[in-house]
């Protein structure tokens, strides 16, 4: 096993971390005094290594897949420490594109265990070609997300999809094996049925299950997370969506434009869903652009980068301003989304439901937003936090006001951080999703507008 200080040096000498290490502790970090001396590219690397792991030794072994949750006090609510989750692992996958990159693995490892993946994918449950939101990850069969969510989840399936193509695009050109991973990832992509989430209607359904068909009834539409899944339904060569889906279910005949001015900057688009307060979690301006770049994409409603970027720096202002007076708020800690909190997983944002916790990846992975308001919410974490970072990097909540942190983590809450600062970094997710042929026609099919040279 390498000590800390052994990994911290190989991170300050050339950026490359191989083999196993201990876990970390912030009190470890400030006695050593290590941190403070890392420069902000190695600090990164850093973070990008700690989070990385939760989907390479924290995975699920059967299926390799990410678990939903792993909880370093080892108290899990249910039986749930074998479920493994389609979102976060969709995340993980391009996470696992980072290990490569950086060099925490090689090249074949990481094809390995994604080739894994992938088999494992094609023979877990599907409803229509898509996956449910959990799987038992021993044996690939669906576990309820909750009653009546008991089959196929197209929001996350969306964002499974996204990270394959991804995978598909990073080993297109590469020997045999690589090339046989790429044809079934393209036979996962063709076999998901978007145009059956329709019901003939023209808007996306959220679920549908084998036992309850459409009672869930959640029609996707108003701006949230989802876009990805209008943009990979209008891509599909299979069964794809038509426009009217997108423009008259997505964006409400146009109502989606109706935006406000929060903290001086326009929201660009309608935030509507919670609560009436003018913005949404930071999640909103992650998920979806994992892959897909907002970096010169427009279409007849938004700037995707000027949606996001402002998205980032009203979190911030609305942090500097910190109108209900929670202890910690300011230019060192900001950004709010869905995570763990004091009463249990809560969708947090600016307004009434910011409730004095603050979820680290929400300012992390707004990396290529807001770079140096970022940089210094990591700088906080690991050079003046005592107890907030432990083995898969900083922990998934925490309120100095409630005096609350638990040493837990979440995957839909780790992955983003490792691929966005990536994207922050090299931007080669974004160059890699968008190269994507069915992509770009689908793109072109809504009316986006994209500039391939703003990916850089």
């Amino acid at each position: 096993m390498r000590t800390k200080k052994f990994l911290l040096l190989i991170i300050l000498g050339a950026g490359m971390i191989l083999g196993s290490c201990t876990p970390r502790s912030s009190t470890h970090q400030k006695e050593e005094g290590v941190t403070s001396a890392l420069s902000d590219d190695s600090l990164l690397t850093l973070l990008q290594y700690q989070t990385f792991r939760y989907f390479w030794d924290g995975a699920e072994p059967i299926s390799g897949m990410a678990r939903e949750r792993i909880h370093l006090d080892g108290v899990y609510p249910g039986n749930d420490k074998e479920v493994v989750t389609l979102g976060g692992s969709g995340f993980g996958v391009m996470a696992i594109l980072v290990g490569i990159e950086r060099g925490f693995i090689t090249r074949e490892e990481g094809f390995a265990r994604l080739q894994h993946i992938v088999t494992y994918l094609a023979r877990a449950d599907r409803f229509h070609g898509v996956w449910p939101h959990w799987l038992d990850g021993p044996t690939g069969k669906m576990t309820p997300f909750s009653k009546k969510d008991d089959g196929g989840d197209l929001v996350e399936s969306a964002f499974m999809i996204q990270g394959l193509l991804t995978v598909a695009e990073y080993f297109r050109n590469g020997n045999e094996a690589e090339q046989q991973l790429v044809t079934d990832i393209t036979r996962l992509w063709h076999e998901v049925e978007w145009d059956w989430y329709t019901q003939g209607k023209d808007v996306l359904y959220w679920h549908w299950s084998p036992n309850y068909a459409w009672e869930m009834n959640f029609p996707v539409g108003g701006y949230n997370e989802c876009l990805i899944m209008y943009v990979l339904a209008a891509s599909s060569p299979t069964h794809p969506i038509r426009p009217e889906v997108y423009h008259k279910g997505w964006a409400r005949d146009g109502a989606i434009t109706n935006d406000t001015v929060y903290y001086d900057l326009p929201t660009v688009l309608d935030f509507y869903e919670h609560n009436n307060d003018p913005i949404g979690p930071l999640f909103w301006a992650h998920y979806s652009y994992l892959g897909l770049c907002p970096k010169g994409l427009k279409d007849r409603y938004a700037d995707y980068w000027e949606l996001n970027r402002n998205h980032a720096l009203i979190h911030y202002r609305y942090a500097l301003d910190n109108p209900k007076g929670f202890e910690g708020y300011g230019e060192k800690q900001w950004g709010l989304t869905s995570s763990y909190s004091v009463g249990g997983y809560v969708g947090h944002h600016p307004g009434d439901e910011d409730l004095g916790v603050i979820s680290p990846t929400a300012a992390l992975s707004s990396f290529p937003y807001t770079p140096k308001e970022s940089m210094k919410f990591l700088r906080y974490l690991y050079e003046e936090a005592d107890t907030l970072i432990g083995e898969y990097g900083p922990y998934d909540a925490y309120s100095h006001t409630h005096k609350w942190v638990l040493p837990r983590y979440l995957a839909i809450d780790q992955g983003p951080i490792p691929v966005m600062v990536e994207n922050y970094r090299t931007g080669i997710f974004w160059e890699l999703f968008m190269k994507n042929e069915d992509v770009r026609k689908g793109l072109k099919m809504l009316g986006f507008t994209f500039d391939p040279s703003a990916v850089k």
